[in-house]
């Protein structure tokens, strides 16, 4: 047999391919470059300016709302139809700020007449509706 001085022998490999590492380099450097000049570019707005020596805190009174259990509706304690509540529902929709439409319905009240103020609420464009309750049991 034919001995060689700087073949293969059968032992561990001491080089490292380096070629797939220096190929996975180019790619990251090619989309580094292609990314770079995109991040430089910046979006002009023109944001609206403050005041902080102005002040808009005007409360606006909410919306009450009683519901009886035998479905009759008090709005801000004056009694009222379904046309009339659909009516002020469209008026403060359409108001800006919106009011609060605070409902207290009775504990016997079914809920379908709950279920009716509210889509009636919804349907007006009404965003804010909130429920009073009672702390006592």
């Amino acid at each position: 047999m034919a001995m060689s001085s700087g073949g293969n022998s059968g032992g561990p490999m001491s080089e490292i391919n380096v070629t797939p590492l220096v190929d996975v380099m180019l790619v990251l450097l090619i989309i580094f470059m292609i990314t770079a000049p995109l991040m430089s570019h910046r979006i002009q707005i023109d944001l609206p300016k403050a005041n902080p020596n102005v002040k808009d805190d005007t409360p606006v009174e909410p919306m009450d709302l009683a519901i009886k259990p035998d479905g009759t509706y008090f709005l801000n304690d004056a009694e009222v139809s379904d046309a009339e509540l659909k009516g002020q529902f469209a008026v403060a929709a359409a108001k800006s700020p919106q009011p609060e439409l605070q409902i207290r319905a009775d504990r016997t009240t079914e809920y379908k007449v709950v279920r009716k103020v509210l889509g009636a609420a919804k349907e007006a464009g009404m965003v804010h509706v909130g429920f009073l309750t009672t702390g006592k049991e």
